[in-house]
């Protein structure tokens, strides 16, 4: 295996990781007026992922500088031609963060509800809008000779494109729901659950569905090598949603948040293997597809990112698995203090 195979395999996993632990952050949110009827239940939501949120953007962060710095070409090609879609992610993102920070900045209502809207378009622009720029990225977008991208923001809307933008919103809000279900009690959780049976059931068939297109219409590598393993994953993966789906409705929350975060993890891993050796196909002629061969940065540079990678990668893992360890319990409704409690009182010097 070459090296930049390696960092390929390396991108695919950071997507991956970005994809089940950011996944059931866009689902939380997503869901945020939906099961939360009542303020305190809300912030309870929030509170579930608000010590990992943060944490769980870095492997989008580490993703995007691995792709900018593996497969330059990839990077400029890909980030100029979707340019407007990830634009959109990107203010959505940062608009999510802020009221992350900012809602339980007062204790009125109308300021809380405010940002709860923020957070909900916030997770919803994202979920939907990645699926359909991966989705682009196995079909192929139009690009000339020069490594331009030569559509508009029109061709990237197709009927595949667009059922890759449902898939991720499905899982997504189905792993949410998931989550909440592990991370809640009372009425809060029994909303959850009921939730997660609906959602997960949508998520089968979207992501059997487009799964299904994918390995019909847009896999490379024939049924040798990479092509057959692509079918063999996106079956896993398959078989996966319906083991959360089968395990949620046995009341085995713990079993079916893990089979969701198997399917996702199984879902991106075929998209990658679908569209491996191709990075960025070319819609206009095969010949100008870029490939890990073709978009690659020099050896010595992967070389030294390999060398760094191998040394830090253990590090980030450790610590954000011991994050998740300290913050596993169960948060109750009723612990939560009331909203004004939050807001600080400016107090003397005196601490009164």
């Amino acid at each position: 295996m070459h090296l930049s195979d390696l960092w390929f395999v390396a991108i695919a996993v950071l997507w991956t990781g970005y994809f089940v632990l950011e996944g059931f952050d866009f689902g939380v949110g997503v869901l945020l007026p939906v099961l939360g009827r009542a303020d305190a239940e809300r912030r309870v939501m929030i509170n579930a992922i608000g010590p990992v949120w943060d944490g769980n953007e870095v492997w989008l962060i580490t993703a995007g500088g691995a792709m900018f710095a593996a497969f330059p070409a990839w990077y400029a090609t890909l980030f100029s031609g979707l340019y407007l879609p990830l634009l959109l992610i990107l203010v959505a993102l940062i608009i999510r963060g802020v009221a992350f920070e900012y809602r339980g900045k007062r204790g009125d209502p109308r300021w809380a509800a405010g940002w709860d809207a923020a957070i909900v378009a916030g997770s919803l622009v994202p979920a939907t809008v990645w699926g359909v720029a991966f989705a682009n990225i196995v079909r192929g977008v139009p690009v000339n000779a020069a490594g331009h991208v030569t559509g508009s923001v029109f061709t990237l809307l197709s009927p595949y494109s667009l059922l890759g933008g449902l898939t991720t919103l499905a899982l997504f809000v189905s792993h949410g729901a998931l989550f909440l279900e592990l991370k809640t009690a009372g009425e809060l959780r029994a909303r959850a659950t009921r939730l997660a049976r609906q959602a997960g059931a949508a998520a089968i068939v979207a992501g059997g569905g487009f799964l299904a297109w994918t390995e019909a219409s847009y896999r490379r590598g024939g049924w040798n090598g990479p092509g057959t393993a692509s079918v063999a994953v996106a079956a896993l993966a398959a078989v996966a949603l319906v083991a959360a789906f089968l395990a949620i409705r046995a009341g085995r929350g713990g079993v079916a948040f893990t089979a969701s975060a198997l399917g996702i993890t199984a879902a991106v891993a075929a998209l990658f293997t679908a569209l491996y050796p191709d990075v960025l196909p070319s819609s206009t002629s095969a010949a100008y597809s870029l490939t890990t061969a073709n978009a690659a940065s020099e050896a010595n540079t992967l070389m030294v990112m390999t060398v760094v990678a191998a040394i830090f990668l253990p590090l980030v893992l450790a610590y954000q698995s011991w994050t998740y360890w300290v913050f596993r319990k169960r948060l109750i409704t009723p612990g939560v203090p009331p909203a004004s409690a939050a807001v600080d009182p400016a107090p003397g010097r005196d601490g009164r």
